[in-house]
């Protein structure tokens, strides 16, 4: 059984089935926005009289009059066994040999959206492996699944409230808080069950995810007939539910064109790509009405091109392309041919870091030093948990340790591989001991230490040293297999000019000449720092 969203002049109830033997003075109706959900409205007595009756025939555990009651069942696998193996050891392997198969191009950027086909995979399934190779091992926490209603018709857009979707490999529980934050009846979105009773295309996305990220909610959302200011609500409570956050990832289901001629559905379908690469929601949007663009996962896709423009994200890049009859070799006119496609969209970098806040360089300073004294005790190496979404963002950072106001360890990460705290972790451990310019610190000189960390900006590569200003920008100097890095803070400990600063990076770190930075080939990079000490 499932509990409904109702409006405030309704009653609520459930029904495992229509409510049929009703007295006569009792209609069942439609909520507006909860299509197939019953509910109890009063049509000539009073709301005590109809408590009355529900408290003499039905269960109170069946009674809700909460007006914000989401959905908490489990849902059970519509299509495994179908469009995937039904075995967890079967589906398991079937999925690492598509993710080992797939080789996508790298991209040197976080990804906030995949847009990944929905069919049986072993029609579209290597397609979907490109964009799910790229984001393994990746800390998302809350991943939103968008995909479109198949078999239900229906006005507006159903979130699946709370609750949790099991597979095979296991149970995905729904962020409930996240989920809350989005719904509005209002705007037609609220929970219709019945869009997801045999909806396949959120689904099959989940087993992909389960194989590629550890410890995550889901947030399951099916479209139906929107227009395009329904769209832009549920865009715009999504950026308002993500705000700052960087560990939230959006998935669009969508198959491109379906066609009975294979050379038709690849004309179509280069149409269709280009309108994707384009990121314009507004025309894509009028593309899907005018039948210029074909996705049956068209809306899912115009609501994450949305929320990404929302939260500035502009960057599109298609990974791979594929149809069925490319996949069977059945090319034939006639067979019914469907194209697939996975692309990211990713999110896009800023020069200057996001600046932390008093309590968050107090904590990754006490990451650093309570590190650092685990590992010379112990030699183990300490797990935090963080809840803060700034610290859990991927970051490079240095960690740096002064003794008497001397130089005791510098060791740091520039192009972020963590989530920061981690990185501040691993670097504090590093510095300490695996610093190559000075043997390991000791546990009785710790006392003596003092800890600075320098959480870094991701690189920006230059054309011309008028790009550098010296004092606020880091510098890392390549060329082939040689480079070298300085921070910020070295220009105003130094007192160096400009030529100095970029003259000695190069000698004495890159290992290059004096003048290399002068060279053509040789890159420079610059980055900015948040510095702090104990």
């Amino acid at each position: 059984m499932v509990q409904h969203i109702l409006r405030k002049d309704e009653i609520r109830v459930q029904f495992p089935v229509a409510p049929l033997s009703l007295p006569r003075f009792y209609k069942c109706k439609m909520n507006a926005y909860n299509r197939g959900a019953y509910s109890v409205e009063r049509i000539a007595h009073s709301r005590a009289l109809a408590a009355l009756f529900l408290f003499l025939f039905y269960p109170l555990s069946a009674i809700r009059y909460p007006l914000n009651v989401f959905a908490q069942d489990i849902r059970e696998p519509n299509v495994a066994g179908q469009f995937y193996p039904a075995d967890k050891t079967a589906l398991s392997r079937q999925i690492d040999l598509l993710l080992e198969k797939s080789a996508p191009e790298r991209i040197g950027a976080d990804i906030f959206c995949l847009i990944s086909p929905h069919a049986g995979y072993d029609f579209s399934g290597q397609t979907a492996a490109f964009g799910y190779k790229l984001i393994r091992n990746k800390p998302y926490k809350t991943v939103v699944i968008i995909g479109p209603s198949h078999y239900y018709g229906f006005s507006g857009i159903s979130v699946y409230a709370s609750g949790s979707f099991r597979t095979p490999l296991g149970g995905l529980e729904i962020d409930s808080d996240f989920t809350q934050k989005i719904i509005n009846p209002e705007q037609k979105i609220g929970f219709i069950p019945e869009a997801f009773d045999r909806e396949h295309s959120v689904e099959v996305q989940l087993p992909f995810l389960q194989k590629s990220l550890a410890d995550f909610k889901i947030v399951p959302i099916v479209t139906g007939d929107c227009g395009y200011q329904t769209l832009r609500n549920l865009s715009e409570n999504l950026i308002k539910a993500i705000g700052q956050r960087k560990d939230v990832l959006i998935v669009a289901s969508t198959d491109l064109t379906h066609s009975y001629d294979y050379q038709e559905t690849e004309i179509i379908d280069r149409i269709n790509l280009s309108y994707l690469q384009k990121m314009s929601p507004d025309e894509l949007y009028a593309k899907l009405k005018e039948g210029g663009a074909q996705m049956c996962g068209g809306y899912p896709v115009v609501a994450a091109m949305l929320t990404a423009k929302g939260l500035g994200n502009t960057g599109l890049k298609v990974l791979s392309y594929d149809n069925s009859a490319q996949v069977t070799g059945k090319k034939t006119k006639g067979l019914w041919t469907v194209g697939y496609a996975s692309a990211v969209i990713v999110r896009e970098k800023s020069e200057e870091v996001t600046l932390l806040s008093p309590t968050q360089k107090k904590r990754l300073l006490e990451i650093a030093r309570g590190t650092i004294e685990e590992y010379l005790s112990s030699g183990k190496r300490l797990d935090f948990k963080e809840e803060d979404g700034r610290l859990r963002e991927i970051s490079g950072a240095f960690v740096t340790l002064h003794k008497h106001k001397e130089l005791r360890g510098c060791i740091g990460n520039i192009i972020g591989q963590k989530p920061l705290f981690e990185t501040v972790r691993d670097m504090a451990i590093e510095s300490a001991t695996g610093d190559p310019r000075f043997g390991p610190v000791s546990k009785e000189e710790l006392k003596d230490i003092e800890i600075e960390v320098s959480v870094l900006s991701p690189l920006k590569k230059i054309t011309h040293i008028d790009e550098f200003q010296l004092g606020a920008h880091g510098v890392l100097v390549r060329r082939g297999f040689a480079q070298g890095v300085f921070l910020p803070q070295v220009a105003t400990e130094t007192g160096w000019s400009k030529e100095e600063f970029l003259s000695y990076l190069c000698e004495h770190k890159a290992g290059l000449s004096p003048d290399a930075w002068k060279d053509p080939a040789t890159e420079i990079f610059i980055f900015s720092a948040q510095v702090f000490s104990e």
